[in-house]
C-alpha cells in the first residue's frame, strides 16, 4: 500500500493531473451523456429554456398542473433540450447541426399534437387515427434517439427487442407466445395511455426527480459539496485512519444530494486522492475505496437514486416509507466501508496527514454549518405529514434562503440561474432512460411478460426462494451491466420481482432487492463505472480498482438476500416488532464486523487463513436472520476472538 513515497507537492501533482481528471469525466459522460458546452447566443438561449423548465416544475409542485398535462410537457422539454445538449456523436460536440433543430421542433410537435385535442385524444387510444400513428411512431423514435445521445445504443437496442417481442408474439414458441400487437396497437399503447411513455417513470422523472436534481444544483452552487468536504476533513483527520475515514464521511454526505454514484467518485476523488495516497494507499485500494464510497451515493437516504422514487410510485408508499426502509442497510454498508478503512490503517501502516485546517470544526460548522439544514428539512417534513414533492420544494426554498446567510454562498441572480439550468440539465438523462423504459413497462403490461418470465424463473429454480433469488439477482447484475441504474430497475421490477413475490416474499422487500442489485451494477465488471472512473482518476488498473471495490461492497451484495429469504429479515427494512429489529440490526453489525475482518485478514493482528475462514463464515451466519445461525456466529467470532487475544496473544 505504502509504495510511493514523495513530497507533498510532487504527489499533488502526479496525482490528480488534468489528463487524469478528463480520463475520470469520462466516465460520468458515459452515465449522464456528453453533452455540448454551448456559449454565445446558442449557450443564452438553452439557459432560458432550462430555467424555464425548472420554474415550471417548480411551479407544478404545488400540484396546479394536472398529471397528464405535466408528463407530456416534461417530454416536450426533455426532448427539446436533449437534441440541442447532447450531440449525434461525439465529434460534433462543439457545435448543432441542422438535424438537430430539426428533431428538437419534432420533440415539441409530438407533445403539442396531444394537446390540440386532448379530451378525444385520450379516448380513441384503441383506435388511433392514421396521424395519431405518424405523431405516436415519430415519439417512440425520438426517445429512443434521444436515450442513445444521453446513455449510450443499448438501452435503445433493448427497448427495440421488446416492441419486436410484442409484434412477434404468435410466432414465438410456448411460454414465450402472446396474440401479437400490430403498429396500431402498439402506437396507441405507448402514446396515447399512461401505460406506455406516459407511464409511471416519466411520472416519476416530472414530479420526484427533477424537483431533487434542482435541489441538488441549489446545494452544489450554494458550495454545500465544498463544506461536505471540508468538514470532513475536520472531523476526521488527525489520525492514520483520518483520510479513509474522511472519504467515508464526505461520500455520505456529498452523495445524499447528488444520488450519483459515478459523479460523487470523481468529485471526492478529485479532493481525496492526494491525500489518500500520502496516507500510504496504493492507487487500486484508493480506487476501490471512492468507487466504494460513490456507490454509497445511490444507496443513502435522504435522497438515494431515481430508481428509490420509482419504488414508491411502483408499491404506492410514502417515499417516507421507502427511506425508513434504506436506513439499515445504509448504516451496514458504511459501516462495513468503516471497518475496512480501520482494518487497512493497520494492516499497511497508513500515516497520519496533517491536515490545512483554516477552521476548526466548529468554527466551519457555525460558519456554514447551515448546509445541514435543509438535508435535516426534506425528512422532517415528510414526517410532519406533507408528500415528497412538497418537501423537497421547500427544502429547496430553504436552501436558497439559507445561502444568504453569508456572502460566500449567497444564490445571487447568476448563481440561481446557474442552478436553475443545472437542474433541468441535470434531469435530461434520466428522463429520457424513464421515458424509454415506459415503453418497457407497457409492452409487458401489453403482452403479459412479467407473469411468463417469473414462471419460467420459478421453475427453473425448481421452487427454490434461494435459488429464485440467486437467479433473479443475476438477472438484474446482467441487466444492470448494459443500462443505467434506473433503467435496471424498471426493468426487473416489472419482470423478476414478481417471481420472488410469488414464492412469498413481500412486495418491498422483492423490490428493494431488486433496488440493490441494480446499484451494485455500477462496482461490477466488465463496464464497473465508478471503479473505472476511480481508476482513471488515480492511473490504477481498472480491473484492480473493481476487486478492490467488491471488498469493500461485500456486505451489500448479502444484506438483500437476508431480508429476502427469511421472514425475519424484513426487520432489516425496519419492519417488525421493536425486538426483532433490534435484535437483527445488532447481530448484523457484528456480522460485518466479522465479514470485514474475515475479508481482510486482520481483526486485532494479522488473521491466519483458519481465523479468516472461521470470521467470514460467522459474518455470513449472522447477517442471515434466524435464531439458529446468530448463535452459531456469535460461537465463532468468541472463538476467532479468543484465537487472536488468548492463543496468539504473543505473536
Amino acid at each position: 500500500m505504502a509504495e510511493e513515497k514523495k513530497t507533498a507537492p510532487e504527489a499533488e501533482e502526479e496525482f490528480i493531473t488534468e489528463e487524469r481528471l478528463k480520463k475520470a469525466e469520462a466516465f460520468v459522460e458515459e452515465e449522464e451523456g456528453p453533452s455540448r458546452r454551448l456559449t454565445g447566443k446558442m449557450g443564452v438561449f438553452i439557459t432560458v429554456v432550462a430555467v424555464i423548465m425548472s420554474l415550471l416544475h417548480l411551479y407544478a409542485a404545488a400540484g396546479i398542473i394536472m398529471t397528464q398535462i405535466l408528463r407530456g410537457i416534461h417530454v416536450m422539454f426533455v426532448l427539446f433540450l436533449v437534441f440541442l445538449v447532447f450531440p449525434s456523436l461525439k465529434r460534433f460536440r462543439n457545435r448543432i447541426l441542422w438535424y438537430d433543430y430539426i428533431l428538437a421542433a419534432l420533440g415539441v410537435a409530438v407533445i403539442v399534437y396531444v394537446f390540440l385535442d386532448f379530451e378525444e385524444f385520450i379516448y380513441r387510444a384503441v383506435t388511433p387515427t392514421p396521424w395519431d400513428l405518424v405523431f405516436g411512431t415519430l415519439l417512440i423514435a425520438l426517445v429512443l434517439e434521444a436515450t442513445r445521445r444521453t446513455t449510450s445504443w443499448i438501452l435503445p437496442v433493448v427497448v427495440s427487442c421488446f416492441l419486436v417481442y410484442a409484434y412477434v408474439g404468435p410466432w414465438l414458441p410456448p411460454p414465450w407466445t402472446h396474440r401479437g400487437y400490430g403498429l396500431d396497437r402498439l402506437v396507441g399503447h405507448m402514446y396515447m395511455t399512461l401505460e406506455g411513455i406516459f407511464g409511471i417513470p416519466i411520472d416519476v422523472s416530472s414530479t420526484f426527480i427533477i424537483l431533487f436534481t434542482i435541489y441538488g444544483a441549489f446545494l452544489e452552487f450554494s458550495g454545500a459539496g465544498k463544506f461536505f468536504i471540508d468538514f470532513s476533513l475536520c472531523a476526521m483527520g488527525g489520525k492514520p485512519t483520518g483520510a479513509g475515514r474522511t472519504v467515508v464521511l464526505a461520500s455520505f454526505l456529498l452523495g445524499g444530494p447528488s444520488g450519483s454514484g459515478v459523479a460523487t467518485t470523481v468529485t471526492l476523488g478529485s479532493v481525496a486522492y492526494p491525500m489518500l495516497a500520502k496516507a500510504g494507499y496504493s492507487k487500486e485500494a484508493a480506487g476501490g475505496l471512492l468507487s466504494a464510497g460513490g456507490i454509497g451515493a445511490i444507496l443513502s437516504p435522504p435522497v438515494l437514486g431515481a430508481a428509490a422514487f420509482l419504488i414508491a410510485e411502483f408499491l404506492k408508499i410514502s417515499y417516507l416509507d421507502v427511506i425508513v426502509m434504506a436506513c439499515i442497510p445504509t448504516i451496514l454498508y458504511y459501516w462495513a466501508i468503516f471497518l475496512m478503512v480501520e482494518f487497512d490503517a493497520k494492516k499497511f501502516g497508513a500515516k497520519t496527514i496533517a491536515f490545512d485546517r483554516t477552521y476548526s470544526l466548529w468554527q466551519l460548522t457555525r460558519l456554514y454549518g447551515f448546509h445541514f439544514i435543509s438535508l435535516i428539512a426534506i425528512v422532517a417534513i415528510m414526517v410532519l405529514g406533507f408528500t415528497p414533492i412538497l418537501a423537497v420544494f421547500w427544502s429547496t426554498v430553504i436552501v436558497f434562503a439559507v445561502s444568504f446567510i453569508r456572502r460566500d454562498t449567497a444564490l445571487v441572480p447568476k448563481k440561481l440561474v446557474a442552478a436553475l439550468r443545472g437542474g433541468s440539465i441535470g434531469v435530461l438523462s434520466v428522463a429520457t432512460t424513464c421515458a424509454s423504459a415506459g415503453i418497457i413497462v407497457g409492452v409487458v403490461t401489453l403482452t403479459g411478460l412479467g407473469l411468463k418470465f417469473s414462471s419460467i424463473v420459478i421453475d427453473y429454480a425448481g421452487g427454490s426462494l434461494f435459488l429464485t433469488a440467486v437467479f433473479t439477482a443475476l438477472v438484474v447484475w446482467i441487466i444492470g451491466l448494459a443500462v443505467p441504474v434506473t433503467a435496471s430497475y424498471i426493468i426487473c421490477a416489472v419482470i423478476a420481482a414478481p417471481a420472488l413475490m410469488k414464492l412469498g416474499v413481500p412486495d418491498f422487500a422483492a423490490h428493494m432487492f431488486i433496488f440493490y442489485y441494480s446499484i451494485l451494477s455500477e462496482v461490477s465488471p466488465p463496464t464497473a463505472l465508478s471503479p473505472f472512473a476511480a481508476a482513471a482518476l488515480t492511473g490504477g488498473d481498472p480491473y484492480k480498482t473493481t476487486m478492490q471495490a467488491w471488498k469493500y461492497t461485500l456486505p451489500a451484495f448479502l444484506v438483500p438476500f437476508n431480508f429476502t429469504l427469511h421472514p425475519d429479515g424484513v426487520a432489516l427494512l425496519l419492519k417488525g416488532s421493536p425486538f426483532d429489529i433490534l435484535w437483527t440490526f445488532a447481530t448484523a453489525l457484528v456480522g460485518i464486523f466479522a465479514l470485514a475482518a474475515g475479508m481482510d485478514g486482520w481483526m486485532f493482528k494479522k488473521a491466519t487463513w483458519y481465523e479468516r475462514v472461521i470470521l467470514v463464515i460467522a459474518g455470513v451466519a449472522l447477517v442471515y436472520p434466524s435464531w439458529i445461525y446468530d448463535v452459531t456466529g456469535l460461537v465463532l467470532v468468541g472463538f476467532a476472538v479468543f484465537s487472536q487475544k488468548i492463543l496468539r496473544k504473543d505473536d
